[in-house]
């Protein structure tokens, strides 16, 4: 990345460029992923060949946990079509498994849900776009308290503890509101870093890794909040 020192209205003019396309990539990655969340869950027959089979399913959860890591990983060597393609890819499949909270709650209690998940993801991302307390040092809290509720979900997986279950659910919902301000101050500052002659190409990229990551942080918070305010049919 180029270090060079920009004039004040080109900085914030690249910045809030890079912003723009993060939360426009990251909106359109959250739209696909509910309209073809909805069009799967009204699908019996494709409700039948995806749930029937738990191969199926947790293939398709394996899928997307090596589409993450995968362009987390080479986001920057992938060509800009070939990361749209991956973004895109991932948001599809996502909306595959989560069709599944259409079948367990019902609608009314999932968009009251996604209502307060965007209340808060919106209130924590303004604060971390506007606080001047520099929150890098909570990040490797924020990282081991993520492997701690991996952990503890895959042992509450065997043992199917309630109070467990609970205990995981409000740490989740706690760790994706602290990630949001998190990742947005990490995405301000990737763009003030840049310099003024970053590539287009590298604008995308970027942009799209920054989607991925407020996406994954406001999927994470939507879904640990359902816990609590979903209603079961």
């Amino acid at each position: 990345m180029d270090n060079r020192i920009v004039s004040i209205p080109a900085q914030a003019s690249l910045e809030n460029k890079i912003l723009k396309n993060v939360y426009l990539w990251m909106s359109g990655g959250l739209a696909l992923t509910g309209v073809i969340a909805m069009g799967v869950a009204g699908s019996p027959q494709l409700v039948r060949a995806i749930f029937s089979n738990p191969l199926v399913f947790y293939g398709l959860i394996i899928a997307e946990l090596v589409l993450v890591f995968f362009f987390s990983a080479r986001v920057m060597s992938l060509s800009p079509m070939a990361a749209v393609a991956t973004f895109t890819a991932y948001s599809a499949l996502n909306g595959v498994t989560l069709s599944l909270i259409f079948l367990v709650y019902t609608g009314a209690s999932i968009a009251m849900t996604f209502f307060v998940a965007s209340l808060t993801f919106g209130g924590m991302s303004l604060f971390g776009l506007t606080t001047h307390k520099d929150l890098s040092g909570i990040g490797h809290y924020l990282r081991m308290a993520l492997w701690g509720i991996i952990i503890a979900s895959l042992i509450n997986f065997l043992f199917r503890s309630e109070a467990l279950y609970w205990l995981i659910s409000l740490a989740g919902v706690g760790l994706f509101t602290a990630l949001t301000a998190y990742d947005t101050q990490i995405i301000k500052k990737w763009s003030r870093e840049l310099g003024d002659s970053v590539s287009e190409a590298d604008y995308l990229r970027i942009s799209l890794l920054g989607a991925l990551k407020l996406y994954l942080d406001f999927i994470n918070l939507f879904l640990f909040l359902l816990r609590f305010l979903g209603r079961r049919k």
